[in-house]
């Protein structure tokens, strides 16, 4: 066995990893690092699977010119000559790259080099303008950088723990599991959840604030109001280290808890208690996400929460300060990189002409863009008008995950040249490129990427390049030398990359900046491959008061409410929420290739409360179309109390490789912040309707269907094939041939032995079939005129077997297993496959608590990620018992 350390390609937390890989037939498995700092040998039910995911099925092997291969030097000839020819016809601004952080630094180095030296344009953006750009201005504009002041050992530090705009459970799981096990050790450390939702992380909350979406101002206005008056400033750190204090304190003052009950739509006693527990709590910790960033308001809501923080002298000590706590595994490091269209390199600023010159000179580099790129949003808005011609898009999929996701596949339809690199062979944007370059996937890179607490950890390959698949920093590098400017692109490998980079950073710093990592400069193939995680900077910034501004001080900033443009009306009532599901990663091109992270949640859904579900006539588990003036979703109803009334939420995962109609940013209006081009991903006005269906179906199928004929389909790996909701408003003539249509029987003759079963019951709309070769299972379906009850999980673990007799095929007809075989139901623990009719079972024999489920079961025993549900199901059951 082949041990290697690596980190986790999945979300900002950044777990270390060890992968041990089998010399003899290459099997791979792994398990969290008990050594990284981030994790400390932790992982998520994400992570737990990694080894799931490293199939070749749907990889992108080799370079393709519509469609048709080609090698690699006419792929990288054909992509110089036409950023040329673009460039020399209509100007450097005609160009762009958009790029992800999903993608090393050292990719996003020489990617920005090539862009902003080179070609001499700012018009490279990045995904993560979708995630975190909005607390990039307002660090920049409290503390003069981009700084993180905190590490995550102040999750278990502090005394209260605020999270805004965080589901931490599922969307950083690991960090959740510090945190809880911080809580168990120290119950006396309060956490507060501000969220629209009662989301898992709300429920594990000692107080919960289900605010109206988009009042975060005003609820932190007040709050400062508040400190104000109960006396909590600090008045010797705000009159040292900061500015701004009065103009601050002036607009919450004015507008004070009243604005903060009427926006927030809380109580004033919640408020209140709120206010008076941070007040009185010294050690605070406020870390905030994507429900803070992704607003048109977003850098006011960051500034904000950071003016608490300043004025109470509540940062840069241990257990105290804010915390942002990024979305992607490498968000930081595209950052430090000057990866954003509004950054340079190394924490430098494009509009300051002597970080221009300085990083010019450094790079030694013909030309420097001289002023801000587009952002995401004003991106593909040029490449629709024109205004871009030719666009680069790396290891991101905006077709799905932009707003007014349509809009932007007609702008790349359009476009003169449009090249996709990326890993994965079919998704709704390499469907549009003209040249297809094949890069290099997790498991395969080699380089570095920096998490939410500015810790730098390797990504080391342990397997080999599949095929022609290439590092994303080679690509980049072999077409700017095709350009004419290989001297300055020669890199050997990742590691020179990296030495560079450190070398930037400390260029003319003498401690002027925040991000210096000169020390690593003369770095060494060698100690680079052994470079252990490490912090750039201090364990935590600002305590001893001084900032990265022009005088040296933090800046508190006013920060006015103002309620979203888009108010509901008779047309669109409810509002919009989109996100993240536990088991899950953006647009499910790696994820949704285990069947054990599909069985979580293997559809699309809206989430919506019983009594809009009421005003509506939908029933749960039937459909909804989700309508905004945009377009609209067809998805699976979850009525649920924990949803807020007056709003609804879908999950942004599903594209049209999985769902027929589930992408749901297509519904999503291009409205961004006026500062940080962050566009607001959690306010959309829309409204739900229950989808007219004739007939409801569900399958389980051997093979992938090549066409599923129907207007509602949504289609998960199972462990020996697939499984496939189905629903039309219209019947189909012929259900036999429907049938067969579907197992794809007739692709099959005589002599290959297919027995179909069949039930039919024309006059109550209920039809099962079932196909069989040599015993063994084609496929299954399972109509009815509502929702099909039919537990899916057993359905489907009946293509595992390798034949079946009589007696069992009729059971699969039935649609239920023999008493001697209990259905899981539904999975919670996706790690050791536990569903939720196990758990409750497990309730019923007396397991009071999750510690209790979990030594019955192991659900919950490993990764963790699963324990609030475990937890709901409980008092769930109390609650049925005390009725």
């Amino acid at each position: 066995m082949t041990e290697t350390r690596t980190t986790c390609p999945y979300c900002g937390v950044g777990c270390g990893v060890i992968v041990s890989r089998d010399d003899t037939n290459g099997a791979v498995s792994l398990r969290g690092d008990p050594e990284h700092p981030a994790n400390y040998g932790r992982l998520c039910s994400k992570g737990s699977a990694l080894a799931e995911t490293l199939s070749l099925d749907d990889r992108l092997l080799y370079p393709e010119l519509h469609g048709e291969r080609i090698g690699w030097d006419a792929a990288l000839d054909h992509a110089a000559a036409r950023f040329t020819q673009v460039i020399n016809e209509h100007g450097p601004e005609a160009v762009a790259f958009y790029v992800s952080g999903q993608l090393l630094t050292e990719d996003y180095y020489v990617a920005n080099k090539l862009m902003k030296g080179y070609i001499g344009s700012a018009n490279i953006d990045t995904n993560s303008r979708l995630c975190m750009a909005s607390a990039v201005v307002g660090h920049k504009r409290a503390f003069g950088s981009d700084t993180v002041p905190v590490n995550y050992e102040d999750l278990e530090l502090a005394d209260l723990v605020v999270l805004v705009g965080s589901n931490l459970a599922w969307c950083h799981p690991v960090l959740f599991q510090r945190l809880a096990a911080a809580k168990a050790e120290r119950p006396q450390l309060r956490v507060v959840v501000i969220d629209p939702r009662r989301t898992m992380t709300a429920q594990f909350a000692d107080l919960h604030l289900p605010l109206a979406p988009g009042s975060d101002v005003a609820l932190f206005n007040g709050l400062l109001a508040y400190l104000e008056a109960d006396g909590r400033g600090d008045g010797a750190f705000v009159a040292a280290h900061t500015s701004g204090a009065e103009a601050a304190l002036q607009v919450a003052r004015a507008a004070g808890i009243d604005a903060a009950v009427s926006a927030t739509g809380l109580s004033r006693a919640t408020l209140l208690d709120f206010y008076a527990l941070f007040a009185r709590t010294e050690k605070v910790l406020t870390g905030f996400s994507q429900g803070v960033n992704q607003s048109c308001h977003g850098v006011d809501k960051v500034n904000a929460i950071l003016n608490c923080h300043l004025y109470t002298g509540r940062i840069g000590k241990p257990g105290q300060g804010p915390f942002s706590i990024t979305g992607q595994p490498n968000a930081m490091g595209g950052r430090e990189v000057g990866g954003l269209a509004n950054q340079l390199a190394a924490h430098m600023d494009i509009d300051n002409p002597a970080h221009r010159a300085l990083v010019q000179g450094f790079w030694q580099s013909p030309a420097i863009a001289a002023k801000q790129g587009l952002k995401a949003v004003d991106l593909f808005q040029a490449v629709r008008d024109g205004k871009v011609r030719a666009v680069w898009i790396a290891g991101t999929n905006p077709v799905d995950s932009m707003p007014d996701a349509d809009a932007v596949r007609d702008a790349l339809q359009a476009c003169d040249f449009v090249v996709v690199s990326d890993v994965t062979r079919h998704t709704d944007t390499a469907a549009l490129a003209h040249l297809l370059l094949p890069a290099a996937a997790w498991g395969e890179k080699d380089g570095t990427v920096t998490n939410s607490e500015r810790r730098i950890s390797r990504q080391r390959g342990f397997l080999p390049l599949p095929d022609e698949a290439k590092p994303d920093w080679w690509i980049f590098a072999e077409v700017a030398r095709r350009m004419g400017w290989g001297e300055a692109f020669a890199y050997e490998n990742a590691a020179s990359i990296f030495a560079e980079h450190a070398a930037l950073s400390g260029h003319n710093n003498a401690g002027s900046r925040d991000f210096d990592l000169s020390h690593l400069s003369a770095i060494t193939p060698q100690d680079y491959d052994a470079l252990a995680p490490q912090q750039w900077g201090p364990a935590r910034f600002f305590g001893d008061g001084r900032f990265y501004t022009a005088d040296g001080r933090a800046r508190l900033l006013p920060t006015v409410y103002v309620s979203p443009a888009s108010q509901p009306d008779d047309r669109y009532p409810l509002i919009l929420n989109t996100g993240r599901v536990r088991d899950q990663w953006h647009t499910m091109t790696r994820t949704a290739k285990t069947a054990r992270l599909m069985s979580h949640i293997a559809e699309p859904f809206v989430e919506l409360h019983p009594d809009d579900a009421a005003a509506r006539g939908i029933l749960p588990a039937s459909l909804v179309r989700l309508e905004s003036e945009r377009g609209h979703v067809i998805a699976r109803a979850l009525v649920t109390p924990e949803q807020r009334p007056g709003s609804v939420f879908v999950p942004l995962h599903w594209t049209d490789q999985l769902a027929s109609r589930g992408r749901v940013d297509a519904l999503i209006a291009p409205h961004r912040d006026a500062l940080s081009g962050q566009p607001e991903l959690k306010y959309t006005i829309a409204e739900a309707k229950p989808y007219q269906a004739a007939w409801y179906g569900f399958a389980v199928l051997a093979e992938r269907p090549a066409v599923l004929e129907a207007e509602y389909w949504a289609l998960a790996p199972a462990k020996a094939g697939w499984r496939v909701e189905l629903a039309d408003a219209a019947l189909p003539d012929d259900w036999d041939a429907y049938a067969r249509r579907l197992f794809a029987a007739d692709d099959f003759t005589a002599g290959d032995d297919v027995e179909m079963l069949a039930y039919r019951d024309g006059a109550s709309g209920r039809h099962r079939f079932a196909a069989f070769q040599a015993g063994k299972l084609l496929g299954a379906l399972f109509v009815a005129p509502e929702p099909v009850a039919v537990s899916r999980a057993w359905a489907a673990e009946r293509l595992e077997e390798e034949a079946q007799d009589a007696a069992a095929r009729l059971r699969l007809l039935a649609g239920r297993a023999g008493a001697d075989r209990p259905e899981r139901g539904a999975i919670v623990c996706s790690c050791f496959e536990i569903g939720v009719n196990q758990i409750v079972a497990a309730i019923g024999q007396g397991c009071g608590d999750v510690e209790a489920v979990g030594a019955a079961l192991k659900a919950g025993t490993n990764c963790g990620s699963c324990r609030s549900e475990i937890r709901r199901l409980i008092d769930g059951t109390r609650i049925q018992k005390a009725g």
